[in-house]
């Protein structure tokens, strides 16, 4: 109810930039199908009835936010943890599971403020150009993505996701290097399991 609340608020006002303080630790807390599919789901089909497309359709699918965090990762870190990385970024990439790059926000919690800044960043850039896709894409990979964009959107959605990744890229790497372990990654992905079945 919480979530609702704030995503309509936000919307409302004209904000969806800000959407991402909201959807983006959501996500970590995998509330990411709840609002994906029981909140801002059925507001994008309502919006893209009308205007054949939604923005609200890409806050929670896009895929930048969390590559930056994993290639972060992956230029801050050395030995097995950042080994880990490349098949982290095929399965959530490539893939759609975000899931995937949840524990490395986890085992560094100041990096939700790099993804909250990329989500922004993405969200603006989208708002800017006046994309949008014409349903969910799910999985949230980049295919899923690019198959629900329409013709006229493609420029905005690659350039939204493009800024997401660099700036979610270049304020988690002010971070990463204060937690660079693989048993702190095995940690988070525990806590990230307890979560996933709380």
């Amino acid at each position: 109810t919480a979530l609702a609340n704030g995503m309509q608020a936000i919307i409302q006002a004209n904000l969806l930039p800000a959407s991402a303080l909201v959807v983006e630790p959501a996500k970590v807390l995998f509330l990411n199908n709840a609002l994906d599919h029981g909140i801002l789901g059925p507001l994008g089909v309502q919006q893209a009835k009308e205007v054949g497309q939604s923005v609200l359709f890409l806050l929670v699918t896009n895929p930048g936010p969390g590559l930056g965090v994993l290639l972060a990762y992956w230029f801050g870190s050395k030995g097995e943890l950042r080994q880990s990385v490349p098949g982290a970024v095929i399965i959530h990439f490539l893939g759609g599971i975000h899931e995937i790059y949840f524990p490395y926000v986890l085992m560094n919690p100041l990096t939700l403020l790099g993804v909250i800044a990329g989500g922004a960043a993405g969200t603006f850039t989208f708002t800017l150009f006046r994309a949008g896709l014409v349903a969910t894409a799910a999985p949230g990979s980049i295919f899923a993505v690019l198959a629900m964009t329409p013709k006229e959107s493609m420029v905005g959605v690659l350039m939204g996701i493009l800024v997401s990744t660099l700036v979610s890229l270049a304020v988690c790497s002010l971070f990463v290097r204060r937690k660079n372990s693989s048993e702190a990654l095995e940690q988070a992905q525990k806590e990230s399991e307890l979560l996933q079945k709380s």
